[in-house]
């Protein structure tokens, strides 16, 4: 068996990229949660639910980073006796339960707007304006910091998702505060919240289904599993392939293992080191393990029952 991995020089990037990952989801916590007190009193003050909504939001912003920054922690742990894969696998729980924390959020809006497109109450625009310009400002900034690592990393993508929803609800309350200033309509006021949760669910949907499949060991989003198949079919000196997976332990692992049968008397160092290269250049695989047989191995378990 051979894996194509570099070592020593690969851990030392995941966990630049971690730390990296954790100053800016730090200073991202630390700017949302200072926030979040202003905006739910100033929610409760001017009674209005589009507001709350949002700071509800910027809980569940809040929520998702400590819980996202929690994870890189515990997922930094190295490999032990019972955690083989070590604790990778906890940043995707900390994605999945946020997904599932925002789904609870949208839904809670939607009943409440619905209530109080029946019951409607006062609100006070100018208050309900000011305190959610400060919230979009606090929003735009946090999704600057966060920017650079939702691409290499589920969890940091869902404090993200999180933070990004919160600011379409921001300027969802702006335009509502606006408009409630100069018509006097309070019913925009649960109309934009209940169209921050319907806009919100879908891609929490999204986040949840993608960390969901990681958990459930599917293939990477976008890696086909009969073009690898194709790939080490084609590699001289491999006459069959079966037993293939592919999975990732985090977001940016992807991992493959495969049984190769070797053609004729092709050196089976000489296939896996090709194989290897060519998972590694093709489809970015750098940790595989491939195991060689002149005979495939369902084959001799029918020899051998």
């Amino acid at each position: 068996m051979t894996t194509g991995d570099s070592g020593s020089d690969k851990a030392s990037a995941h966990s630049h990229v971690q730390n990296a990952n954790s100053r800016q989801i730090t200073i991202a916590l630390a700017l949302t949660a200072t926030f979040l007190v202003a905006e739910v009193t100033g929610g409760l003050v001017f009674k209005s639910l589009a507001l709350l909504s949002d700071a509800a939001h910027m809980f569940t912003d809040v929520a998702a980073l400590v819980i996202a920054l929690a994870a890189i922690k515990v997922g930094q742990r190295a490999a032990d006796e019972r955690r083989t894969f070590g604790y990778r696998r906890f940043e995707i729980l900390a994605a999945a339960f946020n997904a599932v924390l925002l789904f609870g959020v949208a839904i809670y809006v939607l009943i409440e707007g619905g209530r109080r497109l029946f019951e409607p109450e006062p609100v006070q625009s100018t208050g309900m304006l000011v305190v959610a310009s400060l919230g979009l400002a606090v929003n735009l900034i946090s999704m600057r910091i966060l920017a650079g690592g939702k691409d290499k990393s589920l969890n940091v993508k869902g404090a993200y998702l999180e933070v990004w929803a919160d600011m379409v609800g921001s300027i969802g309350v702006i335009a509502a505060a606006v408009l409630i200033g100069f018509t006097g309509w309070t019913w925009v006021d649960p109309i934009v919240a209940i169209g921050v949760g319907l806009w919100v669910l879908p891609r929490t949907w999204v986040l949840l289904r993608d960390s969901t499949n990681i958990l459930l060991e599917g293939a990477p989003t976008g890696m086909a599993l009969p073009a690898i198949r194709k790939t080490i079919l084609e590699t001289q000196g491999v006459a069959g392939v079966h037993d293939l997976h592919v999975w990732v332990s985090g977001a940016d692992q992807p991992s493959c293992s495969v049984h190769v049968v070797l053609a004729g008397t092709a050196d089976s160092d000489s296939v896996r080191r090709e194989v290897a290269t060519r998972l590694e250049a093709d489809f970015d695989v750098h940790h595989v393990t491939i195991q060689t047989e002149r005979v495939p191995c369902d084959e001799l378990d029918e020899l051998h029952p």
